[in-house]
This record gives structure tokens, C-alpha cells and sequence, in this order.
């Protein structure tokens, strides 16, 4: 069967932590006769102890109980513990429960800071602010036996190898999320505390096929390396995220990666409140050489690479496609594929059922590439040689809708194999199984664009329902100026805070941190807010002297007035959108 070999040493599964006033101690719960950990709250030093201490009068400790240890962030000065307050089951993966991490709490180990200087407490006072961002990080999951970072295929190929090995060390460092807070813990060897976190989604159901159960499982596993947009020098891109299908029906097993991720070249596009801000390529010349290393890469884990690129064909989209399919013709041979589908021009907002004239495309690849199928006995019958990546520009909505149609002829081909359907039978053919299988890919796309973008994804009626909506036009119309505001004045803490748990930046108090937290002018005062109140007054009094105007012709020239002054404050908000958005503030890499 294809379940994971049990590892050497269980993770604890519940804890109480107890709050002594010089430190914390974590005491397993769950049966296991583990040793408690102290933490001290001075520094974060960690070490194992015979007992929980006595209490008395002077010591009274806070008691509380939590679900696993995230890990220990250190900054400027203090430490800080990070912990799974609660957790809540979202389904099984393998026969193991998977947990969904519904909060984070942060104690701090920061009672150093009183011998600190007056800019060594500022300073670590800005940074532990952006804890309260990480605490309420989106799509956390965690298992307590199954190792959630590894393809069902890549557990197979363990084998029995992995028994005597703790989970964390099974763990693919791409994705676990908490992978930098663990090093304290692992150079401490306490391995029954360290809990390997994933950041994606996790996606489960059952139904009713004639007579057979059923049972697919979707899982999202983000990649933690980059967040932004197009790639690093080495070929690594942002937002990139493997997405596994998992069938389980009558012994049998089969499973499908796909992956999705920002094209290969070094690009960005700089915030100055518009809506579409332009795009702009960083060393063009350096882009085959970046794309070839990325390509080589995902050859390396995956095998045979096809790349879908979804962007239009015009436009700054255009351009990027342009040197896209340019920087990839040098790395292009059977294995590495490249085609473009301008998604837009094909299927317009509605015509997603045009994905067909994609498909025909593809089909001889995903037919040869295949897919990972395990017998009840626990032998592979076949496995998956290859792997589709698919991006837009977000990799998020046009991608998501992509994503799903290939999922769904994967699944169908399973099936026929598995001898489950018959030769031209389709799940559409099972009307429930259908739509169970629709939301589940409508929530895979909506948990993937909300760790993103701060909304669910675009065109998800489409995806849920199998058609477009007035409703879902209309939802995504909103959903897009929430993320043109989150994008422009919120992104930039939320980046800051990822960097920081990520360990992608070391943080000390530098020169540049303290002229940051001095500026003064107009930077000390500019606030989105304010101004928006502004624009939206100045609106309000140009549409009340409109509406008077047939009454009194003076009004014309009050609503021109108001109308000339809101267009004034309008520009001046986008000439100095660097001073009103929220930008990024942390500037020292990790070495």
C-alpha cells in the first residue's frame, strides 16, 4: 500500500506550554514519555529538562495547550517562539490525518532588550511588529506522520529507507514553510518538537461511482524561495507551486503533479498606483542563461518539461511572452517543450470551454508523460516521466482554470485505466462526482490566490460551476480592486514579514534602517488613506454641483472647480506613488 514507513521517532502530538516568568516550558502530552523543553526567555537558549519545575507562589505560570512548535526567530535582539495554537483536521493523506494550522502565537524570548540601547529597542520593536503579519499566515498545514513535502511518487521510490528517518530530515527544503525557523531546534537534536509546515492547500473528498468509493485528494505545496514576480540569477521563480492530484479507488492509487511558477527571466513590475503598472526586464541578455538554469533544474526533478505560457500575445504581456519564447529556444529539445495559448484572445472572459483547442495540443504529452499508478500489493504499475508548468502573469486565475481542465483528463485517463470508466465515459458523466470535483479545484485556485494576492482567484465561477456567471463577472470585479489595493499599499509589510520568517534577510540595526525611520517631509505624513478621502470628497462635490446645474448655471463652474481639483489630487497621488505605497523595508540579504 502506499503508506508512508513509520519514522524512528514520533512528533508529539499535543503539548502544554507553561509561561514561567524566566521561561517557557513545553511539556508532551500525549502519552509519550518525552522530556519537556525549557526556553529561556532571556535569550531563546533551548535544553531538555528532567521535569517540569514546581511552582509556587512567586511563580505562577500561565497554561496553555498547543499542538506543535513552529520554530525560534531570532532578530535584533530577542527570540522569539513560534507555536501551533490550534489546529483543525481537513482530511487524510495516505491514511495519515492532515492538520490545517488555524492559528499562530508568538512568545517572545526578548527580556535582553531591557540592557539595550534606545535604537536597538526601536529597531526590534519594528521587527517583531511584523510577527502579527506572519501569525496570520494563510493555507499552513502539517502532519504528524505524513511527510506533505514529497509527491506520492517520491514517497514510493523511499521505500522502506525512510523508517528510521525523522520527518523533517524526509522533508523537500523547497517546500517547508518553516524550514529556517527549525535550525535552532535541529542543532538542539530535538527531533520529536520539530513539525515540518507546508504553506498551499490541501483538498479532499469522497464520492460514489456506480458501485466504487472514490477518494481525490488535491494538494498545493508552495515553494518558499521566491514570492515576487519572474526569477532570481540562479533560475528560481516566484510564485511557484506543485500541485499533486491523488486518486484512491479499489486498492489502487494514481497520482499527477503539475506546477506552475513566474516565467524565467529576470523582470518586475514596480507599484506607482496604476492599475496595470509596466513591466520591466532586468539585463535581458542574462535571460537565457537564467531560463536555461531553470529549465535544466525542473528536468533534473521532474524529468520531460512542458511549458505553457498563458499571457497575451500583445501589450507589455506581449513583450514578456516575446522574450520568454525567445530565452527558451536555446534549452528547447524533446524533453523541454515550450507552447504559448493566448488565453485571453481564445477564450475571451467566457469561452473557457475553448481550453479544448489547448488540449489537442498537449494530449500527446500528457499521454507520454503519464502518471504515477500503484497496485493494492504496492507495486508501480507506471510512473510519471514528465511534467506540464503553466504560467500567466500572477500564475494565478488563468493558470488555476488551466490547471483544472488538465487535472480533469488526467483523472479520466486514471480511471479508464483502473478499468473504472469506460472507453468514452467522463466525469461529467457523474453529475455529483462532477461537482464535487469542480469545488475542489475552485478552492485549490482560491487558497493558492489568497497566500498571493489577498483575494480568491479570478474566474472561479468557471471553475466551480463549469460556466461563466453575471455573479462571478461581477465578484471578480471586486476581487480585482482589493488586490490593486492590497498590491499597492499592503504588500510591502507582507513582503517584509516573509522575507523575515523565510531567513531570505538577516536583520540588524544598520545605517539604512535608521535613516529609513527618520525621514520626515512628506514622506512622514503621506497617507493612501487620506488621500483617498480626498479624491473621493472632491468626487462627491463635483457629482452635488453636477446635479444642480440645470438649476443654477453657476454650479458648472463649481463642478468643473471640484472636478479639476480631484484630478489634481489624483496625479499628484500617482506621481508619488513611491511615497504613498507601501513599500518593502528591509534591505540586508542573508548571506
Amino acid at each position: 500500500m502506499m503508506e508512508r514507513a513509520e519514522s524512528g521517532q514520533k512528533l508529539y502530538t499535543r503539548l502544554r506550554l507553561w509561561e514561567f516568568p524566566d521561561q517557557y516550558v513545553i511539556e508532551p502530552t500525549d502519552g509519550s514519555s518525552g522530556a519537556p523543553l525549557a526556553i529561556s526567555r532571556k535569550d531563546g537558549s533551548m535544553s531538555l529538562i528532567d521535569q517540569v519545575p514546581q511552582c509556587s507562589s512567586v511563580r505562577v505560570p500561565k497554561i496553555q495547550t498547543i499542538f506543535g512548535v513552529v520554530g525560534l526567530l531570532k532578530l535584533v535582539i530577542g527570540s522569539y517562539l513560534i507555536v501551533v495554537n490550534d489546529r483543525e483536521c481537513v482530511g487524510s493523506y495516505m491514511g495519515h490525518h492532515i492538520f490545517k494550522v488555524t492559528s499562530l502565537k508568538v512568545f517572545p524570548c526578548d527580556h535582553s532588550l531591557k540592557s539595550s540601547t534606545t535604537e536597538q529597542k526601536k529597531v526590534e520593536a519594528e521587527f517583531s511588529a511584523l510577527l502579527s503579519v506572519a501569525e496570520k499566515t494563510h493555507g499552513l498545514y502539517f502532519s504528524y506522520e505524513a511527510n506533505l513535502t514529497l509527491s506520492a511518487q517520491r514517497l514510493h521510490d523511499l521505500g522502506d529507507e525512510s523508517k528510521l528517518v525523522p520527518l523533517w530530515r524526509q522533508a523537500e527544503p523547497r517546500f517547508l514553510w518553516n524550514n529556517y525557523m527549525m535550525e535552532v531546534l535541529i542543532d538542539n537534536k530535538l527531533d520529536p518538537y520539530l513539525l515540518p509546515v507546508i504553506q498551499g492547500s490541501f483538498q479532499n473528498f469522497q464520492a460514489a461511482i456506480g458501485k466504487d468509493i472514490v477518494e481525490v485528494t488535491l494538494i498545493a505545496r508552495r515553494c518558499t524561495r521566491l514570492w515576487r514576480r519572474g526569477a532570481d540569477p540562479d533560475g528560481y521563480v516566484a510564485n511557484f507551486v506543485e500541485s499533486e492530484q491523488i486518486v484512491q479507488i479499489n486498492g489502487f492509487t494514481a497520482s499527477c503533479v503539475q506546477i506552475r511558477g513566474s516565467m524565467p527571466f529576470i523582470w518586475e513590475q514596480i507599484v506607482d498606483l496604476t492599475y496595470k503598472p509596466k513591466f520591466d526586464i532586468i539585463k535581458p541578455e542574462e535571460a537565457p542563461r537564467v531560463a536555461e538554469r531553470h529549465f535544466l533544474d525542473l528536468r533534473k526533478k521532474y524529468g520531460s518539461v512542458l511549458a505553457i505560457d498563458l499571457v497575451n500575445t500583445h501589450g507589455g504581456e506581449g513583450h514578456l511572452s516575446e522574450k520568454f519564447s525567445t530565452a527558451v529556444q536555446p534549452v528547447l529539445s524533446d524533453d523541454i517543450r515550450y507552447v504559448h495559448f493566448d488565453f485571453h484572445q481564445i477564450c475571451g472572459h467566457v469561452h473557457f470551454e475553448r481550453l479544448s483547442i489547448l488540449y489537442e495540443q498537449i494530449v500527446d504529452f500528457l499521454e507520454k508523460s503519464g502518471y504515477l499508478l500503484v497496485n493494492e500489493k504496492g507495486d508501480k504499475l507506471k510512473e510519471q516521466t514528465g511534467i506540464v508548468r503553466t504560467n500567466c502573469i500572477d500564475c494565478l486565475d488563468r493558470t488555476n482554470v488551466t490547471q483544472s481542465m488538465i487535472g480533469r483528463k488526467m483523472l479520466e485517463l486514471q480511471l479508464r485505466r483502473i478499468g473504472v470508466f469506460a472507453a468514452e465515459e467522463t466525469i461529467s458523466s457523474h453529475p455529483n462526482f462532477d461537482d464535487v470535483f469542480k469545488i475542489m479545484w475552485a478552492n485549490h485556485g482560491d487558497d493558492i490566490s489568497i497566500q498571493y494576492s489577498g483575494t480568491p482567484a479570478l474566474k472561479g465561477d468557471f471553475v466551480r460551476l463549469g460556466r461563466r456567471t453575471t455573479q462571478g463577472i461581477i465578484t471578480d470585479g471586486i476581487n480585482a480592486l482589493v488586490r490593486y489595493y492590497l498590491n499597492n499599499f499592503a504588500d510591502g509589510t507582507k513582503q517584509d514579514a516573509i522575507d523575515l520568517v523565510q531567513g531570505h534577510y538577516i536583520v540588524s540595526v544598520s545605517r539604512d534602517m535608521k535613516a529609513s525611520s527618520q525621514t520626515g517631509g512628506l514622506e512622514s505624513v503621506a497617507s493612501f488613506p487620506l488621500a483617498f478621502a480626498v479624491i473621493m470628497l472632491g468626487f462627491f462635490f463635483a457629482l452635488l454641483s453636477l446635479r444642480q446645474v440645470p438649476y443654477d448655471m453657476k454650479h458648472l463652474f463649481f463642478s468643473l472647480l471640484w472636478a479639476s481639483f480631484t484630478v489634481g489630487i489624483a496625479a499628484f497621488v500617482r506621481a508619488n506613488g513611491r511615497i504613498f505605497c507601501n513599500r518593502p523595508r528591509l534591505h540586508k540579504p542573508r548571506s
